[in-house]
This record gives C-alpha cells, sequence and structure tokens, in this order.
C-alpha cells in the first residue's frame, strides 16, 4: 500500500465525533499524567475502534466507527475510571484511507459543462 493512500491518523482523529474525540483524549492524558504524578501509581488510557459496514452495499462505500476512550487516572485513595463512547460515519476511499468527505464523488460534468451522461439518465 503507498503511504498517499493510506489514512492520515492526526487528520482521522480529528474527524471523529466532529473534532470532539480529539479533545477528549487530550483531557484524559492530562487527567492521567497529572494523576500519575501526584500520586505515584501507574495509570491507563485505551481507545478502541470498532470497524462496520453501514450497509449490505459493497457500492456505499461507508463504515460506522465506534470509538471507545476509556482511562483509569490514580487518586490518593485508589483509581478513579472513566469510558466514553461514541460513533462517526466514514468514507472508505481509494486504498482503504478513511475520511469524513468522500474524496472522489465521480466526473458531474463534461468538459463542455453539460451534465454528465449518467446524471441525465437518473432525471
Amino acid at each position: 500500500m503507498s503511504n498517499e493512500r493510506a489514512t492520515v491518523v492526526p487528520d482521522f482523529i480529528g474527524e471523529l465525533d466532529g473534532g470532539v474525540f480529539e479533545n477528549k483524549i487530550s483531557m484524559a492524558l492530562s487527567e492521567v499524567a497529572f494523576g500519575v504524578l501526584n500520586n505515584g501509581q501507574k495509570g491507563k488510557v485505551v481507545i478502541t475502534f470498532d470497524i462496520d459496514r453501514m450497509s449490505n452495499s459493497v457500492e456505499e462505500k461507508r463504515v460506522m466507527i465506534k470509538h471507545k476512550l476509556s482511562f483509569v487516572r490514580p487518586t490518593p485513595r485508589g483509581k478513579s475510571s472513566e469510558e466514553d463512547t461514541t460513533e462517526t460515519p466514514m468514507y472508505v476511499n481509494r486504498g482503504g484511507k478513511l475520511t469524513v468527505l468522500q474524496e472522489d464523488q465521480g466526473q458531474l460534468f463534461s468538459l463542455a459543462g453539460d451534465p454528465d451522461a449518467k446524471l441525465r439518465n437518473q432525471q
């Protein structure tokens, strides 16, 4: 697989849950690190992705990504844990690249500016 067709991880994380998931990861990392520093015990941050096809049609090329963030932060008298699960639909583009918007939406117009023949037949 060429690198240009691979999913760009920072963009992928930034698109999950409309950008909110990235903020959740940031806060979880900060809280756990602060708890570890103050209490001298180990903490844990776990990110899980469950990917499922959105419909039985292979032509649709969309998947639903369930993203779960869970973390355990040490406290003075034990530990505190939290879990958050949300979902984001994404397109699977050429080579498997995941994006919120479809990269190749097809040819809408001919070189002369007329609607493509496929569009005319559907009207």
